[in-house]
C-alpha cells in the first residue's frame, strides 16, 4: 500500500512538471509578425556600426511593463547577429524605469526587463554565459525631465560590453 502511494505521488510530481514546463515554452511561441532574419543592408549596417551601434540601440518598453515589443525584437535580432559576430564579447544587459514607483519596485521592474531581453537573446541563440542583468531602476535616467517623453526614454533596456 505505501509503495502504491510513492508510485501516485511521483507520477502526480512529473504530471505537474510536464505541465509547468508546456506552460512555460509557450513564452517564446513563433510569431509570424516578428522577422527572424536580418536583410542584407541590415546586416551589413550592423557589421560596419560595430560595438558603437551595438551600445547605443536600446529597447525600450510600455509603462509598467516587461513585455518586449515587436521593435524591440527586431532590435534584439540585430544584437543578437553582433553577437554571433564577436564570440569574444560578453554583455551586460541594464534594466532601468522612469521615476515613478517606488525605488524597490523600480528595481524590480527593471531586472524583469533585462531578464527579458537576455532570455530572448538566449532563444535566439546566445550562450545565457555571455550576458549577465542588472537593473538600474530609475537610477540612472537617460532623460532627467518630468514628463511622458522622458519617462519613455528612461522605461529601457541597455547594453554594455564587457
Amino acid at each position: 500500500m505505501r509503495k502504491n502511494g510513492f508510485k501516485i505521488l511521483g507520477l502526480l510530481f512529473v504530471a505537474f512538471a510536464l505541465i509547468f514546463t508546456a506552460s512555460c515554452m509557450g513564452k517564446f511561441a513563433y510569431d509570424p509578425s516578428v522577422k527572424t532574419s536580418l536583410s542584407e543592408e541590415e546586416a551589413r549596417l550592423v557589421a560596419e556600426g560595430g560595438s558603437e551601434m551595438f551600445t547605443n540601440d536600446d529597447i525600450y518598453f510600455a509603462f509598467d511593463s516587461s513585455m518586449l515589443s515587436q521593435e524591440a525584437k527586431h532590435t534584439l535580432l540585430r544584437k543578437d547577429y553582433y553577437m554571433k559576430n564577436n564570440m569574444g564579447d560578453s554583455v551586460t544587459v541594464e534594466g532601468h524605469c522612469d521615476e515613478r514607483g517606488t525605488n524597490e519596485y523600480n528595481l524590480a521592474l527593471g531586472e524583469r526587463r533585462a531578464v527579458s531581453a537576455q532570455k530572448y537573446l538566449v532563444n535566439l541563440g546566445i550562450d545565457a554565459s555571455r550576458l549577465e542583468t542588472v537593473s538600474y531602476g530609475e537610477e540612472r535616467p537617460a532623460d532627467s525631465g518630468s514628463n511622458e517623453a522622458a519617462w519613455q526614454k528612461n522605461r529601457r533596456a541597455h547594453f554594455v560590453i564587457k
